[in-house]
């Protein structure tokens, strides 16, 4: 594409690659006039300013000249010091003339622009080039196989690179070579070509074409192979492009054959030595890859000749061209559009006019308007048929899944050799303190060693809190748990009985005095032994109450039976009030509730000692979460922290995630790991304590160890992440995420694993009970149901119900008996799902000894061993399942993506069993499911939406458009729920209210801006049910123009 153009009938050269701005400098071209005829010759330089839209380009400066010149270069000799900032302009003239202009003056309008000049050569000087490498030098090469060797810091003395070739010939071309600074090669028009050595001053070797046809025109190095050379021929009769390597100097290596007419000039990219420009007498600028001698792009041209084509050294993409029309064009080797171009073009006329009529009547013309043809021309020009390599990525990383960096590297370190593509997979660790602690932890799980892990612990406390909280865990693996929570507490009962013992007076012996029992007087005591005698144990307690003699009443309700005793000891309490009354009644009543609810919360470690002593086994651990759960509300941080260690005594471990949660308040992953290292210590002291299996997990502690696992996974320990993942279909929201994230790892593992069918039969699971939340469509479509697994292996003999030891880790249930819930009512066995003739259908298998697991057993999966038979049995393919089945949102998009990852995982891990996943049931009612309505404030978004999309509806003609848009407007009910529930965070709703406030303005691009704005600033969870089919009503609503 054509970006700008210059009206000059010139030679040209660029800036260096060093210099900025781009600039082009022109001369005036020998032997070449315009259409006026001038004589007069000028140096001009223009700014390529890619972001000015006209296709002019601005003159920096200018110098008139008294020469015409046939060669011009730019080389960057100091550009970098402070005496030519830009470099130094040579120029080669018609009378044998070198000259070193300075750039920097011509632009700053100074006249004394000429550094130096020399008139040595005897001819015309036609060849020029700047050694790559010292860039002081410079070749000439004029008439008479003149080839002179200037060095700019010297320039009076230059030196020639050997003998002059025989016969004399003019010297046409002049090139340095690429790789090798001492190596020069020059062309003559008879279709030679020499090859200098400077170190040994002489020709080394000649290339020549044996049909004498060659009139060599241009002449090129390769810029990365030191070798390679390639030849123009200006002959029309033999108008092509030589590839010559001097290690076979005997023939051209390769021939480019596409101009029909000789070739004017030639340019090999430095940035892409896959490109090659020529352009000929047949007015075409072809590129060339000349390793495959392939056309890769052709620009487009006028029908003039170009004779100068060269790259744009800083800007590897842009290329100019000089035509003998009296133009130089800027193209882009990228392509793009011509439209803007023409329009241009358009412009430049109509205001060439001026606004009036030209024929007098005073008139202002209308703006010329380009016309319409019935099949407008292509707007656009193709571009390269293979990237060029300037856009190649040298090199590339990205992180994957497991931590693993993936890297690739695209240099070339030997350019003659075949490019090799290698893509570097490496693990990248950066938490390695968390790495080995998640490590000790797995080490302590493997060998069971907790008691010395925690004491590990309490040895690397850093403070008082964190010891305490690794005691009160190590004392659950103590014999005498309580014992052991007390003496914690500060309460050892062996030194308490010292004390009491050295407190209490000793007592001497008194004689005992003679009662008489029968003593009849009308005082209390008479009336006391009146109630005795007839029996009245009672009114007897009443009188002593009555009298205050405390000791005498309880000892007579002990008599009186339980029922008296009881009602004596809450009569008792009720008048007696002391600092200690409260303990005493909870010990003798039992009521602990009582203590905890209103006991201070500063004598917290009193009331959690007391319940240690006295507390039943099965009230235990209520009681201890009922203290927690007061020391958690209280305005003291001190307190709330201390709520962890009731939390402990209690074997809470969910209470306990979310207090550490609180009270530490870190994200970090040491932080994380401490919290693991906690739970995982605690829940395999209460399978000790409580010898039962494992505890529920709850949601928070699911997203922890989901966290953890995450960490785990991304510093590249998938096997022990896949241990923590969440185990328990009992969860919500987050269990299908788990379980995906499970199977993630076992394809990433490749490993047959037993917890492989666990995580998909769990899948199973909770995509039936979800599917199942969601009533059927009209008209009784069924409901889809997993079944069990088949195994090929035989069925093993009935056993016994076992409790094998855990594997370390979180998912403990692994070797667990199958849960009875994969089995339903009305479900038939896994057998009666096998076709009477297996061999007719090709979707079951064919061994006989394919069977279901019991569903309560107690048994676990077997596996074939060696030599077993192995037979597949594909999934459901997913168009089977339709929409009306599996409803919408995220229900069918979790039953896609287990069928996908249950087919990736049969596929790469090669398990061996069978797996069918849904099978038709008998058609079950739709139940009624009553909504809340949605709040009056939020209404405006679900008309604006259901609008919108009845006004698409109503335009689009397209049937697959019609159902995308029903789809949508079935699926926007999930965001209707969330409006309802009003689950969904301000930010998210104010960017839906003004996504509405876009669509009635019909900004539908301002509208996805905001759309991607929420996306980018929200929880993925979150939005992912409705934002997705929103963006696509938001780009059909713009694509319909409603």
């Amino acid at each position: 594409m054509k970006l700008k153009q210059i009206n000059r009938t010139a030679i040209q050269s660029w800036s260096p690659a060093q210099h900025h701005p781009i600039y082009l400098a022109t001369g005036t071209s020998a032997q070449q006039l315009d259409a006026s005829f001038s004589t007069n010759a000028s140096l001009e330089l223009f700014e390529l300013d890619l972001a000015e839209p006209s296709l002019d380009m601005k003159s920096c400066g200018s110098f008139s000249s008294t020469h015409r010149y046939h060669k011009l270069v730019w080389g960057p000799y100091e550009i970098d010091a402070e005496g030519h900032p830009s470099g130094v302009l040579i120029a080669g003239g018609e009378n044998g003339d070198v000259i070193l202009y300075d750039p920097a003056k011509i632009i700053s309008g100074e006249s004394d622009v000429i550094i130096a000049e020399s008139d040595k050569h005897t001819g015309p000087v036609r060849a020029l080039d700047v050694n790559p490498f010292q860039t002081n030098l410079v070749a000439s090469g004029g008439n008479e196989s003149e080839i002179y060797i200037w060095d700019m810091n010297n320039f009076n003395s230059p030196m020639t690179p050997g003998p002059k070739t025989q016969p004399l010939e003019d010297i046409g071309c002049v090139s340095w070579n690429r790789q090798v600074q001492h190596i020069l090669a020059s062309a003559n028009p008879s279709g030679r070509a020499s090859v200098w050595d400077l170190r040994k001053n002489d020709l080394i070797i000649k290339v020549s074409d044996h049909s004498n046809r060659m009139h060599c025109s241009g002449l090129a190095w390769n810029p990365e192979v030191a070798t390679q050379l390639v030849l123009a021929s200006e002959d029309d009769r033999m108008p092509v492009i030589q590839m010559w390597d001097l290690r076979f100097a005997t023939s051209p290596l390769k021939i480019l054959e596409s101009h029909t007419r000789g070739v004017l000039s030639i340019a090999w990219s430095s940035a892409d030595p896959e490109l090659l420009l020529s352009c000929g007498k047949d007015s075409r600028i072809l590129c060339w890859n000349p390793n495959t001698a392939e056309v890769l792009y052709e620009l487009p041209t006028s029908s003039q000749w170009c004779f100068d084509i060269q790259w744009c050294p800083r800007n590897p993409e842009v290329l100019s061209a000089a035509s003998f029309d009296g133009h130089i064009d800027i193209y882009s080797i990228m392509g793009g559009s011509s439209q803007a171009q023409s329009q241009r073009q358009a412009d430049q006329i109509s205001n060439s006019f001026g606004n009036m009529d030209p024929f007098g009547t005073g008139q202002t013309l209308p703006p010329l308007q380009l016309p319409q043809t019935t099949a407008p021309p292509p707007a656009t020009v193709n571009p390269l048929k293979k990237p060029p390599k300037w856009i190649r990525r040298p090199v590339g990383a990205s992180f994957a899944f497991g931590g693993k960096l993936v890297s690739l590297e695209n240099t070339n370190l030997n350019p003659q050799q075949p490019t090799s593509h290698v893509v570097h997979i490496s693990q990248v660790v950066t938490e390695t303190a968390f790495l080995k602690r998640s490590d000790q932890l797995q080490a302590t799980l493997s060998a069971g060693s907790f008691v010395d892990f925690c004491q590990e612990k309490i040895n690397a406390a850093e403070n008082e809190f964190e010891k305490t909280i690794w005691s009160f865990l190590k004392a659950n693996f103590e014999s005498d748990v309580r014992s052991k929570y007390l003496e914690l507490l500060g309460y050892n009962k062996e030194e308490l009985a010292l004390k009491v013992n050295l407190c209490l007076p000793l007592i001497s012996q008194v004689e005992c005095k003679i009662f008489t029992l029968f003593v009849f007087l009308q005082d209390v005591d008479g009336l006391i032994t009146q109630a005795l005698l007839t029996g009245d144990f009672e009114g007897a307690v009443e009188l002593c109450l009555h009298d205050n003699r405390m000791a005498d009443s309880i000892i007579l309700a002990i008599a009186g039976g339980a029922e008296l005793l009881e009602k004596t000891q809450k009569k008792y309490f009720m008048k007696t009030h002391s600092k200690i009354t409260k303990l005493i009644s909870a010990v003798v009543m039992k009521d602990w509730q009582d203590i905890l609810k209103t006991c201070d919360l500063q004598n917290w470690k009193e009331a959690l000692a007391a319940v240690m002593t006295y507390a039943q086994p099965e009230e235990f651990s209520p009681l201890c979460d009922l203290l927690g759960d007061r020391l958690e509300a209280a305005e003291d941080a001190q307190l709330q922290s201390q709520a962890c260690l009731c939390y402990i005594c209690a074997g809470n471990v969910e209470k306990l995630v979310s207090c550490w949660t609180k009270a530490q308040d870190g994200c970090c992953p040491l932080s994380l790991q401490d919290l693991v290292e906690k739970v995982v210590v605690l829940r395999r002291a209460v399978e000790q304590t409580q010898r039962s299996g494992p505890t529920a997990v709850g949601i928070l502690l699911a997203e922890k160890m989901s966290h953890y696992a995450n960490l785990l996974a991304s510093q590249g320990s998938l096997s022990t992440a896949i241990n923590y993942l969440p185990d328990n279909t009992n969860q919500v929201c987050n269990t299908a995420t788990a379980w995906f994230t499970s199977l993630y790892f076992f394809c990433s593992l490749r490993v047959k694993h037993e917890a492989l069918e666990h995580a998909l039969c769990h899948i199973c699971v909770y995509l039936h009970d979800s599917v199942n939340q969601y009533p059927s469509g009209a008209g009784g479509v069924p409901i889809y149901q997993p079944l069990q697994y088949f195994s090929s292996a035989a069925p093993p003999p009935p056993a016994e119900p076992s409790s094998p030891p855990h594997p370390p880790g979180f998912l403990s249930q692994y070797t667990q008996p199958i849960p009875s819930q994969l089995v339903y009512p009305g479900q038939p066995h896994a057998n009666q799902c096998l076709p009477s003739h297996p061999s007719h259908s090709p979707f079951y298998p064919t061994s006989s000894s394919s069977f279901s697991a019991p569903p309560s057993s107690g048994v676990s999966f077997q596996h074939g061993g060696p030599g077993s038979p192995v037979s597949y049995m594909p999934l459901l393919p997913l168009s089977g399942i339709s929409g009306t089945q599996l409803g919408h949102g995220p229900i069918r998009e979790q039953v896609c993506m287990a069928l996908i990852c249950a087919d990736v995982l049969l596929t790469n891990c090669g398990s061996n069993f069978h797996f069918c996943l849904f099978q038709p049931l008998q058609s079950i009612p739709a139940e009624k499911i009553t909504k809340k309505p949605i709040p009056d404030e939020h209404l405006v978004l679900k008309t604006t939406f259901e609008g919108l999309i009845q006004k698409c509806l109503a335009v689009a003609t397209d049937p697959q458009t019609k159902r995308k848009l029903d789809d949508a407007f079935k699926r926007l009910e999930a965001l209707y729920d969330k409006l309802r529930e009003q689950t969904l965070s301000p930010a998210i709703v104010g960017g839906l209210h003004n996504i509405a406030r876009t669509i009635e303005s019909r900004s539908y691009t301002e509208g996805l801006n905001i759309h991607t704005h929420i996306v980018s600033n929200s929880n993925f969870s979150e939005t992912s049910a409705f934002m997705p089919v929103l963006k696509v009503v938001l780009t059909q609503a713009n694509k319909l123009g409603v």
